[in-house]
């Protein structure tokens, strides 16, 4: 009886290993399955931006505004009768600020420094 039980399960067991490990495994379809949300993620980024190229594709063979909004921000155009103003967003920085008045003091030192003494040479 115990060897009967014994290969019983030596047979269960070779019955369930390709089940769990062979060609068309469970732990197979589970990669497989990993792979398909990954590219269905991929592809949902892709769809969207392709609705974006598109609705601007459109926008710019309908009207003007889409085309003089790109030349605006992208070429910096300007009307005829219009004023450019440029505003900067962020002053410059406090280094490059002081190594700009470290170079100034350095050259007006240089500049206002007598001359060191020069001895005559006679022939």
């Amino acid at each position: 009886m115990r060897w009967l039980s014994l290969a019983l399960m030596v047979l269960v067991a070779l019955l369930q290993y390709p089940l769990w490990f062979g060609k068309g495994s469970w732990l197979r379809v589970w990669d497989v399955d990993q792979q398909l949300r990954a590219q269905q993620e991929i592809n949902r980024k892709l769809q969207l931006r392709n609705a974006g190229l598109d609705a601007e594709v459109r926008d710019l063979k309908q009207g003007y505004d889409a085309i003089e909004e790109r030349a605006r921000f992208e070429l910096g155009m300007v009307k005829d009768d219009e004023v450019f103003v440029q505003i900067p967003d962020k002053r410059p920085a406090a280094s490059a600020v002081s190594k700009a008045r470290q170079k100034e003091d350095q050259v007006k030192r240089s500049t206002s420094q007598p001359p060191a003494e020069v001895t005559e040479v006679k022939p």
